[in-house]
């Protein structure tokens, strides 16, 4: 384990063993790694796999951010578990699929997926109610995930409602 400075914060950044799958997906294919802001660092890795799978009709869409999901859920716990802490910042395989669950809501277009960054960024960065309390309460791999999908699922609602005001939906 290596210590990045920092004046207000130590932060400890775990080896990446890039010979476990799980730390490869739960450190989102090294996003995670990042010295400042691994979290912003894994949503913004999350972008080219959103445009990717954007085009998909909205099942495919919604099982492929399932499957994600879930392998997620199972990484997460598996690195966290190796890793000996709780929800380490250089998890960020949550960060991932909270965005993409944002996005669902959002119209095509950079404008919409700056806003979708942005929103889900302030969600994930301050952790309202009930945000806070899930990322508190539920342990292992689910809980390092849950959180992030409901700061997705606030960021959902307010994507969907803005194109619906502005006609864009």
């Amino acid at each position: 384990m290596t210590i990045s400075p920092m004046k207000t914060k130590v932060r400890v950044v775990p080896d990446f063993d890039w010979h476990r799958p799980h730390h490869w997906l739960a450190y989102g294919f090294g996003a995670g790694l990042s010295p400042w802001a691994p979290g912003t660092m894994g949503t913004l890795a999350a972008i080219p796999l959103y445009l990717l799978l954007r085009p998909l009709p909205l099942g495919w869409y919604l099982l492929v951010l399932a499957a994600l999901v879930l392998v997620g859920i199972w990484a997460c716990g598996k690195t966290e578990k190796d890793l000996q802490a709780h929800d380490p910042s250089a998890i960020v395989w949550d960060e991932v699929v909270g965005f993409l669950l944002a996005m669902t809501a959002a119209p095509p277009g950079w404008p919409w997926i700056l806003a979708g960054f942005a929103l889900f960024r302030f969600f994930d960065i301050l952790k309202p109610w009930p945000i806070r309390e899930l990322d508190q309460r539920v342990p292992g791999g689910l809980g390092v995930v849950l959180d992030d999908l409901l700061a997705g699922a606030m960021t959902w609602v307010l994507l969907w409602a803005s194109a619906s005001l502005l006609g864009a939906s």
